[in-house]
């Protein structure tokens, strides 16, 4: 079975890092105003590069597998722990943060904004054939 996978357009390529950009954008400058310890910073910055990571690695590997290209159970498995586990470190962060509640939602949203540009920008840079700017 051959299957042909379009190009992504140059809107979509746009959108795509665009969203990235502002969603990292909005959580980082949201961290670096917040008023909180140096260390409950760190803690939200690891959560979401460690969540970006995770995003690309599961979109990689379930593409994978569309693919027939191999991916071992472990792998597949600890791509998509990975991913929840992120998710939840966020969510008991937030939830025993002494931040506002829009705050709380500030950084939820701009997270999951991130998480799925991540995603789209991986499945584009990989549709157009890893060309320079290659995530993987």
């Amino acid at each position: 079975m051959n299957t042909v996978t379009q190009k992504p357009s140059a809107a979509f390529l746009g959108a795509s890092w665009m969203a990235l950009v502002a969603g990292m954008a909005a959580y980082l400058i949201g961290l670096w105003n917040a008023t909180m310890h140096l260390n409950e910073k760190g803690y939200y910055f690891i959560v979401l590069m460690y969540g970006l990571f995770a995003a690309v690695s599961v979109q990689k590997s379930v593409r994978d597998k569309l693919e027939n290209i191999p991916v071992t159970a472990i792998y597949f498995g600890l791509c998509w722990f990975s991913v929840i586990l992120t998710v939840l470190l966020l969510t008991v962060g937030l939830w025993n943060a002494e931040l506002a509640r829009s705050e709380k939602g500030f950084f939820g949203m701009s997270f999951v904004l991130s998480m799925f540009a991540v995603i789209a920008v991986q499945k584009n840079t990989r549709d157009a054939g890893g060309q320079v700017g290659s995530l993987v």
